[in-house]
């Protein structure tokens, strides 16, 4: 006789689920509950700090989201394609430009890294969309300009297009004297999803409220990102109103402040560990800057802790050769530190 009963889902599992899917939410509410128990004077003014935050920020948001919404329901990043034809230094410098303009994380760019290899496409322009991605594009461009001002908006823009740029010319020229070739793992499969893209761009409908299921996917995008940026920013706003709190102005000058070379350097090593999300970093460098960070230290720490957070580096060295792996790194932190550092003179300019 066949069992037909069904195994009741135990609590530890479902409270593993409910955490996986609703982390970020979570830990908000954990850490304004702990405030709450320790010191309700600062529970009171983290949340009217993260309340206001995003109040003010609620313009760039909406339009953040407007901007993340409209790229996915008409099919825009399905433009992508095109950086990836013609010449290699065409290619190059079309996906540089692709980069700063995608809307990819360090992570969620992995899949389609790895269908661009496993395609034949040069490493050199996969290395530089790869590192180009996940530092800007058009939604991270709107809060960074509302959060750290336009100024730092653009910096962060030039600094993914050179970055992108600077690794694709490191690439290209080891790849012709016969280096880094075969870059992806053995087993290393067409990248699933993100390869559509490339293989067969649909195309864009720019006039999409004409179909209802177009109007629909718009609601259903904006939703989505709605959700996923408030969650983050949060999180960021409670987190910078803590350091606000307890880390004194006097230590952040003493080690990421002043005019020398130091801060930048390590803004731009403690951007791999310390990088929460792109989002979530905003509000916190934004505190930083406020309290003496020297802003080059804070661009460095954005653009290196971008490309190279833990996650997407541990994902990155599970898909392609080490030698590929040493030159990402390399190149990662070296052009982070590099911008970082022409954004510190410039600003004395």
């Amino acid at each position: 006789m066949t069992d037909l009963s069904v195994e009741p889902t135990r609590p530890s599992s479902l409270v593993v689920v409910i955490w996986k899917k609703h982390r970020v939410w979570l830990a908000s509410a954990l850490i304004l509950a702990v405030l709450l128990l320790l010191d309700p004077p600062q529970a009171a003014e983290s949340t009217r700090f993260a309340v206001t935050a995003l109040a003010g920020t609620a313009p760039f948001l909406l339009l953040s989201i407007g901007i993340a919404a409209w790229a996915v329901t008409t099919g825009a990043d399905n433009l992508i394609a095109k950086a990836f034809t013609g010449a290699p230094v065409l290619m190059i410098l079309m996906a540089a430009l692709a980069g700063a303009v995608s809307p990819f994380c360090s992570c969620g760019v992995i899949p389609l890294i790895a269908a661009l290899l496993a395609m034949g496409v040069p490493l050199s322009a996969v290395m530089t969309f790869w590192l180009a991605s996940p530092v800007m594009d058009p939604s991270m461009f709107v809060l960074t300009a509302g959060v750290m001002g336009f100024e730092f908006a653009v910096a962060k823009t030039l600094a993914a297009v050179g970055l992108g740029l600077m690794g694709g010319a490191v690439v290209h020229l080891v790849t012709k004297a016969g280096g880094l070739s075969m870059p992806l793992r053995e087993g290393i499969g067409n990248g699933g999803c993100g390869a559509s893209k490339i293989r067969a761009p649909k195309p864009v409908v720019w006039r999409f409220w004409r179909e209802p299921e177009h109007r629909a996917k718009f609601g259903r995008e904006a939703l989505s990102v709605s959700l996923f940026l408030t969650k983050w920013l949060l999180l960021a706003f409670i987190l910078e109103s803590l350091m606000l709190a307890l880390i004194p102005a006097e230590t952040v000058t003493a080690v990421l402040g002043g005019t020398g070379i130091v801060p930048i350097a390590i803004g731009t090593l403690v951007g791999v560990p310390a990088y929460l999300n792109g989002y979530a970093a905003l509000p916190l460098v934004g505190g930083l800057v406020a309290q003496g960070m020297a802003p080059g230290a804070g661009l460095a720490f954005l653009v290196a802790g971008g490309v190279t957070s833990l996650p997407a580096a541990i994902a990155v060295w599970a898909l392609v050769k080490p030698q590929v792996f040493a030159v990402y790194i390399a190149v990662s932190l070296g052009g982070a530190f590099v911008t970082g550092l022409l954004f510190h003179f410039w600003t004395l300019a």
